[in-house]
């Protein structure tokens, strides 16, 4: 079984319910987390033990889907039985310098006794049980959709995005898709930044997935309009994301 907890779906920044963003994947013993938001570390205490995860993928350096990882290295450097031994973090260009410089350190060593930095790959990687794969999707900032993948399920991740077909390509055949929708109808809304629920509903029905996760919902948009939004375009599944929601993928 693939299991996915949202640990937390705020989207831009935590909301009164909810940390910002951070999913982790289970199989077969094998646990990784896709970002590690504002609030994140917290509320992942009560679904793992935060020592026993093996893999972090980042899917681009904003606050509120990496800045948890500064705290996830005090945890990991510090703890009173000794350090923890080092983990896999993946990630856009310049991740362990980032993190290092919101803490304060310098780059070398940095937080690299802790982790082990290194870039998303253009080619599929295995994680343990899990198959990774990314695409560059549409956001200021380098940023990656993720598709996880094990025992013949699939999910993929959006991250943050506007439009665009990277998505939908990297989507098709999943069993899941977890996509952002921060946006709503009716607004001027930037491009290139996020999706509304009709826009993700979209990109999961051209994709084939027939059963869609919405979230990154921001705390000034109603998400029971986003939810409309949405079904109004998709006839699958669909779901919206919620603090501790487990799902078998």
């Amino acid at each position: 079984v693939v299991r996915l907890t949202v640990v937390g779906c705020a989207g831009s920044f935590p909301g009164p319910d909810s940390p910002a963003s951070c999913y982790l994947v289970e199989h077969d013993g094998a646990r990784i987390l896709l970002d590690l938001g504002n609030g994140s570390l917290g509320a992942l205490q009560r679904y793992a033990d935060i020592y026993d995860i093996d893999a972090v993928l980042l899917s681009h350096l904003h606050v509120d889907h990496c800045i948890d990882l500064t705290s996830y290295f005090v945890a990991r450097k510090y703890h009173p039985d000794g350090a923890h031994g080092r983990i896999p973090v993946f990630g856009p260009r310049g991740t362990a310098d980032r993190m290092a410089s919101a803490y304060g350190l310098s780059s070398r060593p940095g937080m690299h006794d802790e982790f082990n930095f290194m870039r998303h790959a253009a080619d599929a990687t295995a994680i343990g049980p899990f198959t990774v794969e990314t695409i560059r999707v549409a956001h200021p900032v380098e940023t990656y959709a993720i598709r996880v993948s094990a025992d013949g399920r699939s999910l993929v991740y959006s991250g943050d995005t506007g439009p665009t077909e990277s998505l939908v390509e990297i989507s098709r055949g999943a069993d899941l898709a977890v996509f952002e929708a921060s946006f709503v109808n009716g607004r001027v809304n930037p491009t290139d930044l996020h999706l509304t629920g009709g826009q993700a509903a979209d990109h999961a029905k051209r994709a084939g997935v027939e059963r869609l996760l919405l979230t990154h919902l921001v705390a000034w948009n109603d998400p029971q309009q986003v939810f409309a939004e949405a079904a109004q375009a998709y006839d699958g599944e669909l779901l919206l994301a919620s603090g501790g929601l487990q799902l078998e993928v």
